[in-house]
């Protein structure tokens, strides 16, 4: 009797002392978890891309041309209690892909960590930037073919509840050549 009173006690404080610190991570209320107020404001720059959207990803084949379009589910999310935000992609060929992304109030910028089970790295790629006006602009550092030098540019923009769209391109340094061969448009599953 002694045990079953100790552990009655432990599971009705447990969640009185525990859960309150940890008031924004996804549960059954807030499935994909809420911004922490403590967070930088920037934590809601993906605000509009939070939950599930079904996508299709289009990606430009070697000889130029566009290839044709393929499902994949993209799922965002709030993360370390708010003070980040988790997404992952879900495709039927099962190349699954996610990211870590963290906003760093002293430099001002989005650092987002890349990860694949396709690919498994010891390393993550990492892309960095900010929100310049209504887009979401991300870049690393990536030579072209030719060993020119420049950037891996990628884009979230027309962001709404609706929905949202990406694209992946290499520019060069001073941006005059862009070269787009990524595009993702997606469309939350109570839209369509």
């Amino acid at each position: 009797m002694k045990q079953l009173y100790l552990w009655l006690s432990l599971t009705l404080l447990l969640p009185t002392t525990l859960l309150g610190q940890y008031d924004y991570e996804a549960n059954g209320i807030h499935p994909y978890g809420r911004p922490n107020p403590e967070a930088p404001s920037q934590i809601l720059d993906f605000d509009a891309m939070i939950g599930e959207c079904d996508c299709q990803s289009t990606r430009r084949k070697p000889d130029g041309t566009w290839g044709k379009p393929e499902p994949m589910l993209w799922r965002f999310k709030y993360i370390m209690n708010g003070m980040a935000i988790q997404d992952e992609t879900l495709k039927p060929n099962g190349a699954h892909t996610g990211n870590i992304r963290q906003f760093i109030a002293d430099s001002s910028k989005w650092y987002v960590h890349y990860y694949s089970n396709s690919r498994p790295s010891t390393t993550f790629p990492v892309w960095e930037g900010g929100k310049k006006e209504k887009e979401i602009v991300l870049y690393r550092d990536q030579k072209a073919p030719n060993g020119a030098e420049g950037y891996y540019k990628i884009r979230f923009y027309d962001m709404s509840k609706r929905g949202y769209k990406w694209s992946g391109a290499w520019v060069s340094a001073d941006e005059s050549i862009v070269f787009d061969n990524w595009n993702i448009v997606c469309v939350r599953p109570e839209e369509k």
